[in-house]
């Protein structure tokens, strides 16, 4: 029986191979070692934890049940990360309006005067800051800065050309500086 710590460095396409061939347990492996992604994806775009947690469910899923479709002419992550996308963007509009605002309201971080560390404070505007984005720009800036993933890659993700994803980046920068800004701006008015 293999260690742990070896399973865990075999590439992506391997375990593929041990899932297709009937070692669906190796499944696991996949699943522990982009759940976190997966998650933060889909909590960008359907901005709700719960939501988020059955849009990384139902996208393992889905990857699981169509793993021998997957063509392998891009990276395993870049297939996944467009699944979840999609999945997100689907779950997205079933969430009603009123959902929205009272989350927006209950993640106000001006009601909830309490002491904390500058750094928490700083999670806490960016969080709310990116929450007024809307979702391609927050899922752009997400992918590029918090993911680290490639231009290339983002583009496989959200079906953008290499241009129009720049532009989109770059708009997304500023619309997120400007929210931030004016976020800072109200908490130093209400000091």
């Amino acid at each position: 029986m293999r260690s742990q710590s070896n399973v865990n460095h075999l590439s992506d396409d391997v375990i593929i191979d041990q899932v297709i061939n009937g070692h669906t347990s190796s499944y696991a492996i996949l699943i522990e070692r982009y759940k976190s992604y997966v998650y933060t994806v889909a909590l960008n775009i359907v901005k709700l934890e719960e939501e988020a947690e059955e849009v990384a469910q139902d996208s393992f899923i889905k990857v699981f049940k169509n793993l021998k479709k997957f063509n392998r002419e891009s990276k395993f992550s870049t297939w996944l990360y467009r699944i979840t996308f999609t999945t997100a963007l689907t779950a997205r509009k079933s969430i009603t309006k009123q959902t929205t605002e009272t989350l927006n309201d209950s993640i106000n971080p001006f009601t909830n005067q309490t002491d904390q560390t500058e750094q928490d404070d700083q999670k806490k505007f960016i969080a709310l800051a990116m929450s007024r984005l809307v979702e391609q720009d927050a899922m752009a800036l997400t992918l590029f800065y918090l993911e680290e993933l490639s231009l290339d890659e983002i583009c496989k993700i959200t079906d953008l050309s290499l241009s129009n994803l720049k532009v989109r980046l770059h708009r997304a920068r500023k619309r997120f500086a400007k929210e931030l800004q004016l976020l800072l701006r109200k908490e130093a008015v209400n000091l």
